[in-house]
């Protein structure tokens, strides 16, 4: 949640950096004057408590000095029902407020450049160089109809159209490909953490998936229970609610988990293959930080990622996203583009954000520095998107009969 301390005093400001998301003004006002008036109507309740108090504590005295407390009495009776009628009013602005802020999104960094979509994204460099081959590549689908490892057909036989099934060499794979990206997290100082798949409403509230993208989420049926679309989700709220201690940050942190998406905005879109699926595999980074230390932890996450992608021999590329197309928490965002030689494109395989403070405003995370409670910083990546991952080496190390080799790296976990 943005700092609404933040939009009273620098309205201007504030307003000027979320056009960059594409944030109506109108609607920024409005939560303004929303957190002005639940100021004011505080206030007001608060006098009226400081009242009750205050004559309340006139009825010893008046005992002693032998006066009536009947009228005492009415004024604390009639003080009471303001406070009552004052506490509702206060209610109704907070629920008010809370329905506008929650869906107002994280105010980007002054460096993203502007942009209105992935068009205007900025290419910071390209990693590794592009495979070189003497007859045309195929797309992973065409390869598969070869091998026969994936099954498209009979995933949607069991669920419905963007579900597949993985057996064989591909099975093997993705689960080599999940403990190798594992370890390799675990190398750079990411403690490994397995985490639940449902989680509740408040966890999903916390880094901004609700109440604003509910609709891609798969609920439980009678039940305020849902299934994850990322671990960034579950790995982030386990400080939810909690105050750490200075000496506890940064936290690194590296969990692997299935992902769950309805996908209800991508209609039409890679509607062919592995690449939007309802149901995939993704290993994830999340950092809990100091806000001095946020920067620093966002370029080596940058750098896991991507190291990782070159230890797989898969070229990519570094893509600044533009305000139009970054995220609703994130503050600045970083993906990774990993070459697909059938495609001829490069295609998203990781995103690397920095939500700043807020998710940890949403979720209450803070740290104790000295006497005083201060928001953390959060931070989220993918490292990497596993079915995307898988796809990568299909096509990039294919071989003219369809079949393709496996990554040096990945040898020794498909023994």
């Amino acid at each position: 949640m943005i700092d609404l301390k933040l939009l009273e005093k620098d309205f201007e400001n504030t307003a000027n950096k979320l056009k960059k998301k594409k944030v109506d003004e109108e609607l920024l006002a409005t939560l303004k004057d929303e957190f002005s008036l639940l100021k004011s109507k505080k206030a007001n309740l608060e006098e009226l408590q400081a009242e009750q108090n205050k004559k309340s504590k006139l009825f010893p005295q008046y005992k002693k000095e032998g006066k009536d407390i009947g009228e005492l009495k009415k004024e604390l009776e009639e003080n009471k029902k303001k406070i009552q009628e004052a506490t509702e009013i206060v209610r109704v602005v907070e629920e008010k407020l809370q329905n506008i802020a929650l869906n107002i999104p994280n105010l980007p960094d002054d460096k993203v450049p502007e942009g209105e979509d992935e068009e205007d994204n900025i290419e910071i460099k390209k990693v590794g160089s592009l495979p070189n081959f003497d007859f045309t590549p195929k797309e992973h689908w065409d390869l598969d109809s070869e091998q026969n490892i994936i099954d498209f057909k009979r995933g949607v036989k069991l669920a419905k159209s963007r579900f597949s099934v993985l057996k064989g060499i591909g099975a093997k794979l993705e689960r080599a490909l999940i403990n190798y990206m594992l370890d390799f997290n675990r190398q750079r100082g990411f403690e490994e953490v397995v985490v639940p798949y449902i989680v509740n409403k408040e966890t999903l509230q916390g880094t901004g998936q609700l109440p604003k993208f509910a609709d891609d989420l798969f609920k439980i049926e009678d039940e305020e229970l849902y299934l994850i679309p990322t671990a960034e989700v579950p790995v982030t709220n386990l400080f939810r609610d909690e105050i750490l201690s200075s000496d506890e940050l940064p936290i690194s942190l590296t969990a692997y988990s299935a992902c769950f998406r309805k996908e209800a905005g991508s209609a039409g879109r890679d509607t062919r293959g592995m690449i939007r699926q309802h149901q995939f595999d993704k290993v994830e980074l999340v950092c809990i930080t100091k806000p001095e230390q946020s920067d620093e932890v966002f370029d080596k996450m940058v750098s896991c990622a991507s190291d990782l992608l070159t230890s797989l021999g898969l070229p990519h590329r570094l893509v600044e996203l533009c305000g139009g197309d970054l995220g609703f928490s994130a503050a600045k965002t970083i993906d990774l583009e990993v070459w697909l030689p059938g495609q001829k494109r490069y295609r998203e395989i990781s995103s690397i954000s920095n939500t700043r403070d807020f998710q940890a405003r949403r979720a209450k995370i803070r740290y104790k520095d000295g006497k005083k409670n201060i928001l953390a910083n959060t931070l989220n990546g993918s490292s990497l998107a596993v079915g995307r991952t898988l796809i990568a080496i299909m096509e990039n190390y294919q071989k003219e009969d369809g079949s393709f080799e496996i990554p040096q790296v990945l040898k020794k976990y498909m023994e």
